[in-house]
């Protein structure tokens, strides 16, 4: 009896979060241009098909998109419940995933955003990804900086100062505003938002439940 009313009580505080994030994703799109910027320097992974989304296995199957923000609370615990199984995904060169970073929360937002892409670009993105929500502070606290990007990039094994001069420069910045006006174009208004062949999985069942999103990927083809 215990487990379930601690299970409802989750559940509780889950929807509470989401209708906030739904609040603030609201806020930020109406800010935002549907117009992309045709001439932005984006890492190599990019696919604008993608809505410049960075890509693992183009050619796999099924395709799994998730769109988060990471300064989201929620898309990290979804990271911590399903990050292992995905990155397997994106590893295996099996399943197509793709990942869009959105700055729905604020100016620090798409500052990890950018440090994404200058991540990708140096061949590290998915220990940057992980490393990013093992470490997340707490919202628009000042925390998310170019040296505490920096600093996170080194312990995601990045040595290069190419990915110093990329964070500190804001080389993909406006690329991250590409991402931002597709996430208008196709209206997500919330993060995470995770999508199967097009298909957004069921925030009440599949989201937090590390089972039923394996199913959800696995009956779709993987």
């Amino acid at each position: 009896m215990a487990q379930d009313k601690d299970k409802k009580g989750g559940m509780r505080g889950l929807v509470i979060g989401m209708v906030v994030f739904v609040l603030l994703a609201g806020v930020g799109a109406s800010l935002l241009s549907k117009k992309t910027n045709t001439h932005a320097a984006t890492p190599s992974a990019v696919s604008k098909a993608d809505g410049y989304g960075i890509v693992f296995n183009p050619q796999g199957s099924p395709t799994v998109d998730i769109w988060e923000d990471f300064q989201c609370p929620i898309c990290a615990r979804f990271e911590s419940i399903n990050g292992s199984y995905i990155e397997s995904l994106a590893r295996d060169n099996k399943v197509k995933v793709v990942f869009h970073p959105l700055s729905f929360i604020g100016p620090e937002s798409i500052l990890a955003a950018n440090a994404a892409g200058c991540s990708s670009e140096a061949g590290k993105f998915l220990e940057f990804h992980r490393s990013v929500y093992i470490n997340q502070p707490a919202e628009n606290s000042g925390a998310i900086t170019s040296t505490w990007l920096q600093l996170l990039g080194a312990a995601a094994g990045i040595k290069s100062n190419k990915y110093i001069n990329c964070v500190t420069k804001g080389s993909y910045y406006d690329w991250v505003k590409n991402i931002a006006a597709d996430g208008v174009t196709q209206k997500i208004n919330s993060t995470p938002t995770v999508k199967i062949n097009g298909k957004e999985l069921d925030r009440a069942t599949q989201y937090m439940d590390s089972a039923a999103f394996k199913k959800a990927v696995t009956s779709a083809g993987a």
